[in-house]
């Protein structure tokens, strides 16, 4: 059981609940069961308010926090907090639509914290049929077609994904850096620099400017979806 957080109302908990039903109950190959229990709230959490959910809803239960670049401007005190508390963070930057976006597609171009790109290379992308009208009247719910247009490309994702880790401007981050392994709650606070670096990017490369960057990667990798980083397999 693991809880996670989740700074929008419709798109983050549709998937949480489609990792669920597609994966939760392991395989035959020795991945194990697991139920993503998400947390959110009627219009949004900030990151903060994220952070601050997990930590309430999963007491001391695996927890994360999903959030987005976007317009938030306290992105670093809610990964503060999240070191101090043992919540991982899965950050997205511009918007949780690029790892959507990953699933069909590499993408790469700093966005300035705009998904409007991402958004539109999402609905025109191949195999992405069921994404045309993605955003438009509001409508950003991953069900139906939309989670069969996802099924069997977590791996491809995942690869997409840790390619932008190696490509960040920094130059020093590397996904094979990254950490999925669980963390003890209970044991001492992690520092802010050395929480934000378990997305494999370096120490020093600062959390806004990993533009385009998103850490769900790391999420299913942690669960025994895609490639597991390092190669290390984590038990449960």
């Amino acid at each position: 059981m693991l809880y996670v957080a989740c700074e929008g109302e419709s798109t983050e908990p549709d998937y949480l609940q489609y990792l669920n039903e597609q994966f939760g109950d392991g395989d035959e190959k020795g991945r194990q069961p697991f139920r993503i229990q998400p947390v959110y709230r009627r219009n949004g959490l900030t990151p903060s308010g994220a952070v601050a959910a997990a930590r309430q809803a999963a007491d001391e239960d695996e927890a994360w926090a999903l959030f987005d670049r976007d317009r938030w401007d306290d992105i670093p005190q809610a990964i503060k907090a999240a070191a101090e508390n043992g919540i991982e963070i899965a950050f997205s930057n511009p918007s949780f639509d690029l790892w959507l976006l990953l699933h069909f597609q590499p993408f790469g171009g700093a966005q300035g914290g705009s998904s409007k790109l991402v958004v539109e290379k999402l609905r025109q992308a191949k195999n992405a049929e069921a994404f045309h009208a993605y955003d438009k009247r509001g409508d950003k719910s991953i069900k139906g077609s939309r989670r069969d247009a996802l099924k069997g490309r977590e791996g491809v994702a995942v690869a997409h994904a840790r390619s932008l880790v190696a490509a960040c401007a920094h130059g020093l981050c590397k996904p094979a850096d990254a950490k999925t392994e669980p963390v003890d709650r209970a044991g001492e606070p992690w520092s802010y620099q050395d929480w934000a670096a378990r997305a494999g990017h370096a120490r020093s490369c600062p959390v806004l400017q990993r533009d385009p960057s998103t850490d769900v990667w790391r999420l299913l990798v942690a669960l025994g979806i895609g490639e597991r980083a390092g190669g290390a397999r984590r038990d449960r």
